[in-house]
């Protein structure tokens, strides 16, 4: 590493939200002359979404501490010490000025190593509520970054900050007439597209199929199932695109939809408030999260933002209501997106990283 240039290492995985706020931030960070480093799991998701941006990236055991039973209780914790054990030698031999960490299970041994070789650590909160990774994280912690202002009273007083999330620049970037080539609409009907979240919704899946008969009189149907949830019977429907996944291409989809239905992950509902999307929010139910969607959620209605829709409370008849409802009233939720402005989240947080890191 040259003379003076500053290292840092980014962490966090899981889930595509634990890694694509540290996406948005490394074109800054190499503006800046960063040299920048990946810890993450073996074969997580974040693996190969850094490799393709030529993170240098290395991995380590990731466990998971679970609040409920599990057999897995009896062995994650062996991982856990592991990667506490694998992390804590990556970072001698790094040694970086700073840790960020975006979390995940994979990033408690990563800021708790960092703690104990002295190096400052920022970590970053993206749901109202914090999770048990990144509380397990907080005496380690320099810094706690958050996007709701409803978080701050859950934070330590003196390390909280309310930054908002990192949204990547190319996201507003997309071109509409390159998604028409992409899906192949080439009429004028508006254009609906369904996120079920990186793993994608059974629920919400099954849901849009139901009423695809009746959606596609009036729109155009570009559906992220999730790996595996694609349905070969609708692969000719006209007007209905499936794909498990969409990386490149994702920006162009965006520009060209006119209205989201979408979980209510807070990085995935942000990236809909950047860019003005009128949506319809179905949050993980209780039963299968600990509750930090519904609050999203809750949060993004009663500013205006979205019409939410609780998974238990899921029927095609209501989901085809709220889709009309939501269209027909379409500019009144982009006015109140359009008035709420947007923190300048990366640039709070290049700050902070500034302010913390060693002083050499």
């Amino acid at each position: 590493m040259a003379a003076g240039k500053k290292r840092i290492v980014l962490t966090g995985g899981g889930t595509a939200g634990h890694v694509t706020p540290n996406m948005a931030l490394i074109p800054y960070l190499r503006e800046r002359d960063y040299d920048i480093h990946y810890i993450g799991s073996y074969q997580g998701i974040e693996r190969s979404l850094m490799e393709d941006m030529g993170i240098p990236y290395q991995g380590i055991a990731a466990g998971k501490l679970r609040r409920y039973f599990s057999l897995q209780n009896f062995t994650d914790p062996f991982r856990v010490l592991k990667g506490f054990a694998e992390a804590n030698k990556l970072l001698k031999v790094l040694d970086p000025d700073i840790v960020f960490s975006k979390g995940g299970f994979v990033a408690v041994p990563v800021v708790i190593a960092a703690k104990r070789n002295k190096i400052p650590v920022i970590i970053h909160e993206s749901d109202i509520t914090p999770g048990l990774a990144n509380k397990l994280c907080f005496s380690s912690a320099e810094r706690i970054c958050c996007n709701f202002p409803e978080t701050l009273s859950k934070l330590p007083e003196k390390k909280a900050v309310l930054t908002g999330t990192p949204i990547r620049d190319e996201l507003k970037q997309g071109d509409p007439e390159k998604a028409r080539e992409f899906t192949g609409f080439h009429d004028d009907k508006p254009v609906i597209m369904i996120m079920g979240g990186s793993q994608g919704s059974v629920a919400v899946n099954q849901a849009v199929r139901m009423i695809l008969p009746e959606l596609l009189k009036q729109f155009n149907v570009v559906h992220l199932c999730g790996k595996g949830k694609t349905d070969p019977s609708l692969e000719q429907t006209e007007g209905y695109r499936q794909y498990e996944y969409i990386k490149d291409e994702l920006k162009d989809l965006l520009a060209l939809s006119t209205l989201m239905i979408s979980r209510a992950g807070a990085n995935a509902i942000c990236e809909l408030l950047a860019l003005n999307k009128p949506n319809i929010l179905i949050p993980l139910s209780q039963k299968g999260s600990r509750g930090d969607q519904i609050l999203n959620a809750e949060s993004f209605a009663s500013q205006g933002f979205s019409v939410v829709i609780a998974e238990e409370e899921l029927t095609k008849e209501l989901l085809l209501e709220k889709i009309r409802e939501v269209y027909e009233n379409r500019e009144s939720y982009q006015k109140a997106m359009a008035e709420k402005g947007q923190n300048n989240a990366i640039e709070i947080i290049l700050k902070l990283i500034r302010e913390c890191e060693k002083q050499n």
